[in-house]
């Protein structure tokens, strides 16, 4: 299909937000509830097929559903919550909205086939522009002390290790090299972190083979491609691209791709904008911020709609919009003491809600990973391995703080664990409406297959402290799975030097060096071994295992990593810390933004 732009700048559809006075324009506010009624619009109800797998599987296990009388926890479905009050851009945010639509305007003439995506955009960076501006302009004020809650997963809440900003020099913005290439002539797929795409896209596509698996045209290029631009991205150059490099090739992706680096082009520009403005001191931004349950779902979708491509058959299925969410959220989780000193204001851990509902969503994600560790999770959709493939690559990558922060002095008992119990749930109403987690005896089974009982042999005779543990969790991932059919000595490599390797640690005295030893070998095993993770014969498997490990088994390092909010951190004032790809240093003025 080919289509070309000619002429100048398209008129403004009647749904633009940016008329010629910035005074007429749609306000935040009424975009981000614009932005809540379009997605719920768009968002197509649970298919039967999926239904059905979620069915087969609660019933092969035995376990609860909602309504058998176990305990239950309630999540609302965040789209219908209410949203917050924003002020209107100031001067400069009218003027980046007024670049963004003229980008837009060029893309949504060209493939009105991405309209929605478009107006996703504008709804989204209006928002978000009122949202900085509202957070500047709120005088710091006390936090409100909430009563302790006493359900079952606030009163296991972790307290954070102490931490300084040396801690975080870990942090960066690509995975590291691998040692074996997947894809050898190309420089740019060179990393744990691009390869985890194509990983991904294998991963779903060996059956059906929809023609994604090697679409990294597509996206993958692209996305590339406006991290090199970014910084001088202009109407000239989005004209040429869309020219020169989709029109010549079309493909619903391609173009969606395009505007999600416009997305990010936008939210890094604001971002820094108002960092900038309190590095000098004209504001002063208080730690807290206004998004909400709500405006915080909504902020996330458009990035991840963009990063888990998916078919446009399943791409607003209400399943699969809920996986790219709780992907999102363990994201944040990992990332959120790194995320208080960069202030980027999305992260969900910085927002003003409840840690009560922080909590399910954390919840959420085990009870996800642990569905994606079924076979059942992965008939009905193409697009089933997000979450599991999601936590695993964050294993690997070095990039989270995904064992660094998780590693605290002493083991939480396993008996009566909430964690432990919590029952696979796909969690799809967590944006429409809502859902209901379930905790009760979790199944186990009898005996081990015959390669997942060398490794526990294999932990037995290396790691005899820890093999008690590690066995019992082998048995309760195979009562989830079936019986496990991976690669035993990559696996093995990899589980001996994270989670073993973790558990190992939290066993002895809390001590930063020996966390940071773990994260950074987790990265380092996984650019050698990232590739056994694309054998279609095994990486299915092993990947399964590994997510189950890094997510779900006790001591649940993942849901230690949250810390659920973002503790004083102290440090030196002139470190240099990486956020969306560039250096911003640390001041005194900077520093306020930490507690």
């Amino acid at each position: 299909m080919r289509s070309r732009i000619v002429g100048a700048v398209p008129a403004a559809s009647a749904n633009s937000l940016l008329p010629a006075q910035p005074g007429a324009q749609l306000q935040p506010t009424e975009a981000g509830n614009a932005l809540a009624r379009l997605m719920v619009k768009r968002v197509q109800g649970t298919a039967e097929p999926f239904r059905s797998s979620h069915d087969a599987a609660r019933q092969r296990l035995g376990t609860p559903g909602s309504g058998d009388g176990g305990t239950t926890l309630r999540v609302e479905g965040a789209l219908h919550l209410a949203q917050p009050a924003f002020l209107p851009p100031d001067e400069e945010g009218y003027a980046r909205l007024k670049r963004l639509e003229t980008a837009l305007g060029l893309i949504e003439a060209a493939f009105p086939q991405v309209s929605t995506d478009v107006e996703i955009c504008r709804l989204t960076c209006v928002m978000l522009e009122g949202a900085w501006r509202t957070r500047a302009s709120t005088p710091p004020r006390e936090e409100e002390q909430a009563a302790s809650c006493t359900c079952p997963l606030c009163r296991r809440l972790p307290t954070p290790p102490a931490r300084t900003l040396e801690d975080y020099g870990w942090r960066q913005s690509a995975g590291r090299p691998l040692t074996v290439k997947a894809w050898p002539y190309r420089r740019e797929l060179d990393s744990v972190l691009t390869a985890g795409w194509i990983w991904v896209r294998q991963l779903n596509d060996l059956e059906r083979d929809l023609g994604l698996r090697h679409r990294f045209e597509d996206d993958i290029l692209v996305f590339h491609e406006y991290k090199r631009v970014i910084d001088t991205i202009d109407t000239a150059h989005i004209t040429q691209l869309v020219e020169g490099r989709l029109a010549e090739d079309f493909s619903t992706n391609s173009a969606r791709a395009l505007v999600g680096g416009l997305y990010a082009a936008h939210k890094r520009s604001v971002d820094e904008h108002w960092l900038q403005q309190h590095h000098a001191g004209g504001v002063t931004l208080p730690q807290t911020n206004p998004l909400s349950q709500s405006t915080y779902s909504a902020l996330q979708m458009l990035d991840c709609l963009f990063w888990h491509v998916s078919p446009d058959t399943e791409l607003w299925q209400e399943e699969h919009l809920a996986s790219l969410l709780l992907c999102r959220v363990i994201d944040d989780m990992a990332d959120v003491r790194v995320d208080s000193l960069t202030g980027e204001i999305s992260n969900f851990w910085l927002s003003d809600m409840a840690t009560h509902t922080k909590a399910l969503y954390a919840a959420c994600t085990i009870a996800l990973i642990k569905y994606g560790c079924t076979p059942e999770a992965h008939e009905p959709m193409w697009n089933t391995w997000l979450m599991t493939s999601t936590i695993v690559w964050m294993g690997l990558t070095g990039r989270h703080a995904l064992w660094f922060d998780g590693i605290t002095e002493g083991l939480s008992p396993a008996e009566d664990c909430p964690l432990c119990e919590l029952q696979p749930d796909p969690c799809t109403g967590i944006l429409t409406h809502g859902t209901t987690l379930s905790i009760g005896p979790r199944p186990t089974a009898p005996a081990l297959s015959s390669r997942t009982a060398e490794l526990s042999a294999l932990c037995r005779a290396q790691f005899p402290r820890t093999w008690p543990l590690f066995d019992a969790e082998l048995h309760a991932f195979e009562a989830l799975h079936g019986p496990w059919l991976g690669r035993t000595d990559s696996t093995w490599e990899i589980l001996r030097r994270t989670y073993i390797a973790a558990v190992e640690a939290s066993m002895d005295a809390a001590s930063p060096d020996r966390a940071r030893e773990v994260q950074q070998d987790a990265g380092a095993v996984g650019s050698e071994m990232f590739y056994t993770l694309y054998d279609a014969r095994t990486g299915r498997e092993d990947t399964a295992l590994l997510s189950y490990m890094f997510g779900c088994a006790h001591p649940h390092f993942i849901w230690n990593a949250t810390g659920y909010r973002p503790t004083s951190v102290t440090g030196r004032p002139d470190l240099v810390l990486r956020c969306y790809g560039t250096s911003l240093k640390r001041s005194s003025s900077v520093a306020t933004l930490d507690r």
